[in-house]
């Protein structure tokens, strides 16, 4: 359910239809959408087949895996996916990280913007480079702001979560093993 929803979102937002909009053109309500793609309800076969002629693609182009892996090795700005949802960008490098064993990411965190109280704790390791502005970085009991060029790397094990204490948009690049 979750890998179906998941394709369902990033699919939908690489042709830049919000939710409301797919459940206009289905005939569905937008929380049923939303439900889908965050892998709490298993749509039957027609409602997906709706889904797709919504989105205008085939049954056969959705689950077919568009990029070869092991051939594809340089990527443009425009094939940078945002995974995330909410305030914080989360610019995943490839559409999936299915097969992979790392997962990159342009992280665009505008002022204010955190992670939320809750803190994140995941199996594998993280690591990153603020690019510009400032992330103040809660790792366990230690706490650090980071500015451009300063950097992070712990044990994704560890409860962590990331904030933007600053007045401007704060970017940085991030390496997540295993994805995320």
């Amino acid at each position: 359910m979750e890998d179906l929803g998941l394709k369902l979102r990033l699919t939908r937002e690489k042709f830049g239809i919000s939710q409301r909009e797919l459940a206009r053109k289905v005939g569905v309500s937008n929380g049923t959408i939303s439900q889908i793609e965050a892998g709490n309800s298993d749509p039957s076969f027609s409602l997906t087949l709706k889904i797709l002629d919504g989105l205008g693609v085939t049954v056969t182009e959705f689950f077919e895996e568009r990029e070869n892996r092991a051939q594809k090795v340089f990527y443009k700005a425009a094939d940078l996916v945002n995974v995330g949802t909410g305030r914080i960008k989360y610019l995943q490098l490839g559409a999936s990280t299915s097969g992979r064993q790392l997962q990159l990411l342009k992280e665009i965190y505008p002022a204010g913007a955190s992670t939320g109280p809750k803190a994140l704790i995941h199996e594998g390791e993280e690591a990153g480079i603020v690019i510009k502005g400032r992330l103040e970085v809660q790792v366990g009991d230690q706490v650090r702001t980071l500015g451009p060029g300063e950097a992070y790397h712990f044990p994704s094990t560890i409860p962590h979560r990331f904030r933007n204490p600053g007045s401007e948009d704060c970017e940085l690049v991030t390496a997540c093993t295993p994805p995320f």
